[in-house]
């Protein structure tokens, strides 16, 4: 039940300053330059000739990764950092060509909008945002404490440069609105209307084997379309993994120290100066502090329905009496051994219910103005309604409930078993035999209750231990993934047999780039990267790493360098394109004729019907997207037949048979909104692609992550 959990806020200055130091560290202005050296370069890269200096760098990116709580790695933050970088650049070239600027009133109009405005701390006594505290406080905090005036600067320029990136976006938005006669375009091409005869010949009529494309030609269409076709540097490699695992010899071994734990124990008693046997886990009456000593994870008093038995094994567990065990079992990488501690019949209860809140409950909400009493008596209106013959509760709590998200699921809590809701609630529930209806109070607020179901819980104690790989086979692995290596880097060209003869999977990884840090399979692996892209790694060499707990043995088997990609590299691309264009050009042959009927008669197809085209939704049915068909019937003369219309899945050859232009209108206003909301939402985004497309960027990230 959502709506029971208590929700911890935060105070409102502090999301304020975490939000500010976030917008510093995305926009932190960069200053100076410096030049490479001989051996490495001193700036990360520069944008339109301006550098950005590495150690001014380096400190943005320990940022990242601590904002982001160590789950990205180095040349992941890197990367963001770098892109965040270049557009600021970019914005800021361009804001200062035009001489953009932001003063002092404008920063105060800049706060008055951030949750810093709500601070109490600066705001007057009808709870609105005084600028003249503010300064007072800046003032303060000049003299006495200039480390921290040292951040809000940071912060303060973090806001201008903010804003200027606005204004110039707007600047640019303002020129995006569309005229009368775009708007009257737009309308026409949802309202005006066609119907066409056509005849279709597929291109799936033509077998592809039939079809041959030759490199030169798919070279030919790289060069036509480089754009398309420019390529990073990219390596590829296979490589085997060992995986530094338990043996058979441990897991045995492990088994093997569980099952002792079965049996009673033997030790000395120095205080008796004599042997006690203290129960095993089968019999022992201290399960918690049994599970606790020896188990990996501490024992779970939590009565649970089988559904929520988070094992491969649940039925079996379940399915176990009082006092029985299960086990020892393997299971994520650890032996477990388990025992039914105790059964409830019905310990775990199922049941929906309509929330009613008021004013003062904790599941109100600003809106919430209704009393106690009268939510009371909604409560027992509602009652009476659930109670009555014929009544479908779903439906009054979706109607009805207050419950976040009561629409969806009708008030259904699903099972839950003790302790798990608030008391009076949970006693309802509990003592109430299935079917029950009735009307329960709680801090809440008055709930309609209804109890739909019952079913079993049991407790399990379970001792799990994780099995680690022994120093043998740690030893063992290691010799195996060195005699790999040796034997593979002898005969570099049969990697594949010598995998084989070891019993080892090769596996692949394509088109990794300077500054990918993921390799399928391998998950992070900049060490590999990094080595792929030395000067000295050539094809077919061959090294060994140690990561994530495995062995890595990997070979260098292809490179390929930045600029137009090699033939072999996207035929399987070019070629179904080049094949569809000889198919239309065969089929554009066989499509000539004085009728639609001629035409279909000398190809065995029929001619066909479609009706209620339109410009901006250019689908035919039964073919599909056919835009250029589409468009090419609005531009008939009623009963005109089209030449061969090379489509996506077939030529056509159509004919206009009705065209229906729609009555003019004296407001497009509609359709030049929705013209003008479309490119400005892109705009932003348009800006900043257009503006990299066209300029001189140079990146030295893989020099230094």
């Amino acid at each position: 039940m959502a709506v029971l959990e208590k929700i911890r806020s935060k105070t409102v200055f502090l999301i304020a300053i975490i939000g500010l130091a976030l917008f510093a560290f995305i926009i932190s202005d960069f200053i100076g330059k410096g030049r490479f050296s001989r051996l490495q370069p001193t700036e990360i890269g520069t944008v339109n000739g301006e550098d950005v200096p590495i150690d001014a760098f380096r400190l943005q990116v320990e940022n990242a990764i601590h904002q982001a709580n160590g789950q990205a790695s180095s040349i992941e933050a890197a990367k963001y950092v770098w892109e965040q970088n270049v557009q600021q650049i970019l914005l800021n070239q361009q804001i200062e060509k035009l001489g953009l600027s932001v003063e002092k009133d404008q920063i105060i109009s800049i706060l008055e909008k951030t949750p810093l405005a709500k601070n109490p701390q600066f705001t007057n006594e009808y709870g609105v945002f005084d600028a003249v505290k503010f300064q007072t406080y800046l003032s303060t905090l000049k003299t006495q404490n200039p480390d921290a005036y040292s951040q809000w600067k940071i912060q303060e320029n973090a806001l201008i440069e903010g804003a200027k990136q606005q204004m110039y976006i707007n600047l640019i938005r303002a020129g995006l609105g569309a005229t009368d006669t775009e708007a009257e375009i737009a309308y026409h091409q949802e309202k005006d209307l066609a119907d066409i005869n056509y005849v279709a010949l597929q291109y799936s009529s033509i077998d592809d084997k039939t079809i041959q494309v030759s490199d030169s030609e798919i070279k030919d269409y790289i060069k036509k379309h480089e754009k398309q076709f420019k390529q990073e540097a990219y390596r590829n490699i296979q490589y085997i993994v060992i995986n530094e695992k338990p043996s058979d010899a441990d897991l045995a071994e492990a088994k093997s120290g569980i099952e002792k734990l079965l049996q009673p124990e033997v030790v000395y008693n120095v205080k008796k100066q004599s042997n006690d046997t203290v129960p095993g886990f089968a019999t022992t009456k201290e399960i918690k502090s049994f599970v606790d000593r020896y188990s990996d994870k501490a024992y779970d008093s939590t009565f649970v329905t089988k559904d929520k038995i988070n094992s491969a094994y649940a039925d079996t567990l379940f399915a176990l009496g009082v006092g029985k065990i299960y086990g020892p079992y393997e299971e994520d990488g650890s032996i477990k051994i388990s025992r039914m501690v105790a059964k409830e019949p019905a310990g775990a209860v199922k049941a929906s219910h309509i929330l009613i809140a008021y004013t003062g409950s904790q599941a109100a909400t600003p809106n919430t103005t209704r009393s106690k009493e009268e939510a009371k008596a909604k409560a027992e209106e509602l009652l009476a309604q659930a109670k009555a013959a014929g009544a479908d509760f779903d439906q009054l709590a979706r109607d009805n409930s207050e419950e976040p998200g009561a629409m969806y699921s009708a008030g259904d809590l699903g099972f839950f078993v003790k302790g798990t809701m608030v008391k009076p609630f949970e006693t309802f529930a509990f003592s109430n035999p299935v079917g029950t209806i009735g009307l329960v109070e709680t801090d809440f607020g008055f709930h309609v209750v209804k109890v739909t179901d019952k079913a079993e819980a049991v407790n399990i104690a379970t001792i799990s231990r994780k099995v680690d790989p022994s120093d043998a086979t740690l030893s063992s692995l290691f010799s195996k993934a060195t005699t790999f290596q040796m034997k593979a880097s002898e005969k570099p060209k049969e990697f594949g047999s010598v995998a084989k003869a070891s019993e080892l999977s090769v596996l692949r990884a394509d088109n990794l780039h300077k500054n990918d840090d993921q390799i399928i399979g391998l998950g992070a692996n900049r060490p590999i990267v990094q080595w792929l892209y030395e000067k000295d790694t050539k094809v077919g060499d061959i090294k060994m790493f140690t990561t994530n707990g495995n062995y890595v043995v990997a070979q260098l088997v292809k490179k390929g360098e930045e600029g137009l990609s090699e033939v072999q590299d996207v035929a399987a691309f070019v070629k179904p394109i080049l094949i569809k264009e000889k198919k239309a050009k065969i089929l554009k042959d066989k499509a000539k004729g004085g009728s639609l009927e001629a035409i279909a008669s000398a190809n065995g197809a029929t001619v066909k019907t479609a009706t209620g085209l339109t410009m901006s939704s250019p689908i035919i049915i039964g073919e599909g997207r056919e835009p250029r068909v589409v468009g090419t019937a609005f531009g008939l003369k009623q009963g005109a037949i089209s030449k061969p219309i090379e489509g996506e899945n077939a030529v056509y050859v159509i004919q206009l048979t009705s065209a229906t232009v729609a009555p003019a209108t004296n407001d497009y206003k509609v359709y030049a909104e929705t013209i003008e909301k479309i490119r400005t939402e892109r705009a932003a985004q348009s800006i900043l692609k257009s503006l990299e497309n066209n300029a001189k960027i140079k990146e030295n990230i893989s020099t230094f992550y």
